[in-house]
């Protein structure tokens, strides 16, 4: 009797020992650490997906486009080309980004137009403030953004949908940027955001974005479905990912402007 005893306050001592250190160190995390967990969370060293992108304007009506996808890490920077497929006014269409972690390196980006023949590059403030391809996300949103060009503080902790989020309230350092702050919620079992809204220069709420379908895919975890809404104006863009892969075979040299130009192999 005496030996279960000692056995059962092993255990509650043990129970109590790791919930003070979860507690811990989830006291222990800055907003900063948080994104960083996010950005470093695994997705394989190269990817691909196929998209169907939504654009919704404010009496409902709905163009609808086609896209492929292929990105790669090269260290801690990323590199992503993407391919127009659908419909034909913008066949062909090419996007093409080298997203640099270095904050003070501006990330190169070129956007290739078939019936121009000629590919556009993308930098300076319109990579801040311009839509792309009429989309409701911007060329920043397109890229990766470095952890350091924003200042993170966790303001809380709130459950969405049954699911524990940390609440991170994001601050530019851009004056530039189209925005003023964010707040993310993160999902912590996944290192996903399940909401992103996005707020102006005045501080009113600009853009919503809300992410769904959140499943794994060869050990990875990823959103399948993105809804951004800019709530000024009423006009929405859904994203919904499909045939997604992870470390697919695809080498450094796809990642050009030439073959931006040449199309989807």
């Amino acid at each position: 009797m005496n030996k279960l005893k000692r056995i059962t306050g092993i255990a509650i001592l043990i129970t109590i020992f790791t919930m003070s250190s979860t507690t811990i160190f989830a006291q222990s995390l800055t907003g900063r650490d948080i994104m960083q967990n996010v950005k470093d969370r695994p997705d394989g060293d190269t990817r691909y997906s196929e998209m169907t992108m939504k654009l919704i304007n404010k009496r409902n009506k709905v163009r609808e486009r086609k896209v492929k996808s292929y990105s790669m890490d090269i260290g801690v920077d990323k590199k992503t080309i993407m391919f127009f497929l659908y419909p034909g006014d913008v066949k062909g269409t090419g996007f093409l980004t080298w997203d640099y972690d270095e904050v003070s390196k501006e990330d190169d980006k070129w956007l290739y137009l078939p019936a121009m023949k000629k590919t556009r590059r993308i930098s300076g403030s319109s990579a801040k403030k311009d839509y792309f391809m009429g989309t409701d996300f911007t060329y920043d949103d397109m890229g990766s953004r470095s952890v350091d060009e924003d200042t993170h503080k966790l303001i809380r902790e709130e459950n969405i949908d049954g699911k524990k989020c940390w609440v991170v309230e994001s601050t530019s350092k851009d004056k530039q940027d189209i925005f003023s702050k964010k707040i993310t919620w993160i999902i912590q079992d996944c290192l996903i955001a399940s909401k992103v809204e996005y707020y102006d220069k005045l501080g009113k709420l600009h853009r919503e974005l809300l992410l769904s379908e959140i499943k794994k895919t060869d050990g990875f975890w990823q959103a399948h479905k993105l809804h951004m809404t800019n709530v000024q104006n009423k006009h929405q863009t859904l994203i919904l990912i499909s045939n997604p892969k992870f470390n697919i075979d695809v080498s450094e040299e796809f990642f050009t402007v030439s073959n931006l130009e040449r199309g989807d192999f």
